[in-house]
């Protein structure tokens, strides 16, 4: 969301020079699975040429996964254009990094017109997937001794360190040990056992008005994966390019030549965006 929906994350190069988002620290090495929109954009420019973009794409790949995880189904809004600046910086100064506050988060999401409800909503998605040792390990351990940071339990600080053996290990843990592999409202019945692994994670039950959500979504799991999908969908249209601003990427990778382009005119808001698919 450095720039909006428009996949900027994508682009492997910069037409300006420069390093782009992909490679940025909070993007890098943990967002994976670049081949797999790469392999959905071929097969898509083959059967309809010039007409999905990439940031559609992304949209579709992140419904679709929501919906094989966990089983909810939504439509989301189609028209998106891609854009063209991708740069390591917008990333790092987007981006909320695991240390945050609860107020750090609150005007991070508020900054891109998400409220402080649609944060814990999103903050939700962390009951699927892994993180890097890095992201935490200053909660388990101060150099070569173990610590338990005091938003964590003793027990699962202990388990982490199995996993994460050194302050500079670069193994991996499951963000929600339960069920990783799962879209379930599971994350917030962790984050009360002292079970949230990034300082972050733990901030939403620090904070009185938030952990009241954490723990309406803990005991209403239908109620937490309906708001979600809301969630999802109004992230989705954050500074979209639509009509002729952006353009339609031929390969996600990398900006269009001049010849190819269409327009490349500044973002506009959601109000561009086509009905539903």
């Amino acid at each position: 969301i450095a720039h909006g929906c428009d996949a900027s994350v994508l682009l492997a190069t910069n037409p300006g020079g420069g390093r782009t988002e992909r490679v940025a620290p909070p993007n890098n090495p943990s967002l994976r699975g670049f081949e797999v929109i790469d392999a959905a954009k071929a097969a898509l420019e083959r059967s309809c040429p010039r007409t999905v973009s990439c940031a559609d794409i992304l949209a579709f790949a992140a419904r679709d996964s929501i919906t094989l995880t966990g089983n909810v189904v939504y439509s989301v809004p189609a028209g998106r254009r891609d854009g063209s600046i991708s740069r390591e910086e917008d990333a790092n100064n987007n981006l909320p990094p695991p240390t945050f506050t609860a107020q750090q988060l609150i005007d991070r999401f508020k900054n891109k017109t998400l409220t402080a409800e649609e944060m814990v909503l999103l903050s939700g998605a962390h009951t699927v997937g892994r993180s890097f040792c890095s992201s935490f390990v200053d909660r388990i351990w101060n150099g070569n001794t173990p610590i338990v940071d005091a938003g964590l339990s003793p027990s699962y600080a202990a388990q982490l360190r199995v996993l994460c053996p050194s302050n500079t290990s670069q193994a991996t843990a499951p963000i929600d040990p339960g069920s990783p592999n799962v879209l379930d409202n599971n994350y917030y019945k962790l984050l009360p056992r002292g079970m949230g692994l990034f300082f972050s994670d733990n901030q939403l039950r620090v904070d009185g008005n938030l952990n009241v959500l954490v723990n309406r979504f803990a005991g209403n799991e239908t109620l937490w994966k309906e708001r979600f999908a809301t969630a999802m969908v109004n992230m989705g249209r954050i500074q979209v390019q639509t009509g002729n601003c952006g353009q339609v990427r031929l390969n996600c990778n990398v900006v269009n030549p001049m010849s190819s382009s269409v327009s490349l005119a500044g973002s506009v808001e959601d109000d561009g965006l086509a009905a539903t698919s």
